[in-house]
């Protein structure tokens, strides 16, 4: 097939022209376009995030096509495209969570004492969210300290929820959107004791060179803000085992900046939280569903999907400008990688 000029030159991803073909493939080496970027389901134009997808078929300046057709066919929550308005209809009906009242009831149980459920059947848990609330401290009540934690498992079932008394005096309790009083912490389980039974969980009996190594029996973390949360809590753990919703960069906005975790389930859930009194579990709860609906997504297969693999590190080397420069646009996205870990290769890897 003959390619004009344009076509040539023009990103077989993202479908930005250029006026040279070396300007193409100096893009496609910085670009990092993969199967695992969220795509039009209309156009099938790449985007860097689902934010960008969203701009793209909503608006304000949507492509006038792809909007025609989302409008009548598409998911305002997972962006996809489904074959008929009957088929949407059903489809809304599981992909729209609903908020759920295990949270509350869960919560005023934990106001009576700890739930810890870390030595029965949560053992077998791949996959834990956790979630912190913060009182004050400091002279003007803005020093973060950790004054309740909640870990769930991946079915949303209670691990370990508990206040936690900090080390220093809380000068803030933060009533309105914590509920927390001082008589709750006052006998509460140390900032030290939380912190061991945490880490001896996560790590599951392995040491951590060996997680670093990406090996043993560690858990996946999910969380979002989880350094601010384990910085709180004294806390280390592996990056290669964290999945952050505030850092994942398909839910990042089309700034690179991160996006609020009452935006993301409002967003990509469908329902509202963090109203009123907060709870941890609830966030525990919105971080691990925003996890399964991203590590669900169904991407083509490869043996080595990362551009740090080192059988990809080649891919667009500067040694190959004139072989590069040959290439079609298809061919050279067929090579390029993702920059990023995709969560969808958790379940290739448990596979």
């Amino acid at each position: 097939m003959e390619f004009s000029e344009s076509q040539r030159n023009k990103c077989a991803a993202c479908y930005r022209q250029f006026n040279r073909l070396e300007h193409l493939v100096d893009h496609m080496r910085t670009s990092y376009h993969s199967v695992h970027e969220p795509t039009c389901g209309i156009c099938k134009k790449h985007c860097r995030s689902f934010e960008s997808l969203r701009e793209h078929l909503i608006g304000p300046l949507p492509k006038v096509e792809c909007a025609r057709i989302f409008s009548v066919r598409g998911c305002n929550l997972c962006l996809d495209i489904l074959g008929s308005p009957n088929a949407l209809r059903a489809h809304r009906g599981t992909c729209q969570l609903s908020r759920g009242n295990t949270g509350a009831l869960l919560s005023r149980m934990a106001n009576l004492g700890i739930q810890d459920d870390l030595n029965s059947r949560t053992r077998g848990s791949k996959v834990v969210a956790l979630g912190c609330k913060m009182v004050g401290g400091g002279t003007d009540g803005s020093l973060d300290l950790c004054a309740r934690v909640c870990l769930i498992d991946e079915y949303e079932n209670i691990i370990f929820h508990t206040y936690v008394k900090p080390q220093i005096p809380v000068t803030n309790y933060r009533y309105e959107t914590t509920g927390t009083r001082p008589e709750f912490l006052r006998d509460a389980m140390p900032v030290k004791q939380v912190q061991r039974k945490i880490q001896d969980f996560l790590c599951n009996g392995e040491p951590i060179w060996k997680i670093r190594s990406r090996g043993g029996k560690a858990r996946i973390l999910v969380g979002h803000g989880l350094d601010h949360d384990l910085d709180c809590l004294q806390m280390e753990y592996p990056t290669l085992m964290i999945r952050d919703t505030a850092k994942y960069p398909p839910l990042m906005k089309t700034s690179k900046l991160s996006n609020s975790l009452k935006y993301l389930t409002q967003a990509y859930l469908g329902y509202d939280i963090q109203t009123g009194i907060q709870d941890p579990y609830e966030d525990c709860v919105a971080t691990m569903r925003l996890y399964m609906r991203m590590r669900s997504q169904s991407h083509k297969i490869e043996d080595y999907p990362l551009a740090s693999d080192p059988q990809n590190r080649n891919n667009f080397a500067s040694g190959r400008q004139s072989e590069l420069e040959r290439m079609t646009p298809d061919e050279m996205l067929e090579i390029s990688r993702s920059d990023y870990y995709c969560w969808c290769l958790d379940t290739k890897e448990g596979s």
